[in-house]
């Protein structure tokens, strides 16, 4: 009889078996829904103070007791110092005053009469402190003044001419005609020619004609200024051109220097307050 293949396919009827029933199982178990958990109450703690003990509470301190304030005193008074007035004698104030400078001695005539740069600045200078010193003192008051004259000295030495040009003060003019007048004949001119220029007398008590400088004398004059863009409606529209200083010659340089004097300090004093008056405090120009 042949073999059957029964053993087999029960081993597989058993094993499909016991596969569904654990799908059965497991698709139970899935599809059961689990209860749903109570909402959680919120736990509340009441919590209640209670009173300090009192063997833990601190005394509090005591304020300071306050002193009563002490009665105001009365302000102290001292009597008013007994003022005396100075025994100052009634003295009126003197009126500045300034002597007159003394005359030109020989020898600086002697220089004055062949000193012959700068139009004879020697003569002119000599010639006004002369005048001067036959003026007498100066006085502050209405008398005091300045007055400037135009003069023509001969080449003998004579007056040939005296005009005023302008005048602060009569008393001025006139000791300064007085003393021209009573004075003998001056030494001869420097160059032997007519000597004319203009000069100042100051007859006040704070300002002197001191002694000229010297050093510069030799050098050329500066060119005057000229407006260069003046017209006189005639010429050539063109501005003016100023003419080229010439150098000095050497050897004429040296002759120059020769005559010229030493400077002292009252010579460099007067010059520099000469500057200060016309210009003020500014660049002391040479």
């Amino acid at each position: 009889m042949p073999r059957t293949a029964t053993g087999p396919v029960v081993g597989l009827v058993v094993s499909l078996a016991l596969h569904a029933g654990l799908l059965v199982l497991a698709a139970g178990h899935l599809s059961v829904r689990r209860p749903e958990r109570p909402a959680e109450v919120p736990t509340v703690i009441r919590l209640q103070l209670l009173p300090t003990p009192p063997e833990l509470v601190r005394p509090e301190p005591a304020a300071p007791a306050i002193a009563p304030e002490p009665p105001a005193r009365p302000a102290a008074t001292f009597p008013a110092p007994e003022v005396v007035p100075a025994n100052v004698p009634d003295v009126p104030r003197q009126p500045a005053s300034m002597a007159a400078p003394p005359a030109p001695t020989a020898g600086q005539w002697a220089f004055a009469g062949r000193y012959t740069l700068k139009n004879s600045k020697a003569y002119r200078h000599t010639w006004g402190q002369q005048i001067r010193s036959m003026m007498g003192t100066a006085v502050e008051g209405p008398d005091q003044g300045m007055v400037r004259f135009r003069v023509e000295i001969a080449p003998d030495g004579s007056l040939a001419g005296l005009e005023t040009l302008w005048s602060t003060s009569p008393v001025a003019e006139r000791l300064a005609r007085q003393a021209i007048a009573s004075m003998p004949r001056w030494p001869a001119t420097p160059t032997g020619r007519p000597l004319v220029f203009e000069k100042t007398i100051s007859f006040t008590p704070f300002a002197t004609d001191g002694p000229p400088i010297y050093k510069d004398d030799c050098l050329p004059d500066p060119p005057a200024f000229g407006n260069p863009f003046a017209w006189d409606g005639k010429s050539a529209h063109e501005p003016a051109r100023g003419e080229p200083t010439e150098k000095p010659d050497p050897r004429a340089m040296e002759d120059c220097l020769r005559q010229l004097p030493r400077d002292s300090i009252e010579a460099e004093s007067a010059h520099d307050q000469r500057v200060m008056d016309r210009w003020g405090t500014g660049k002391l120009a040479r």
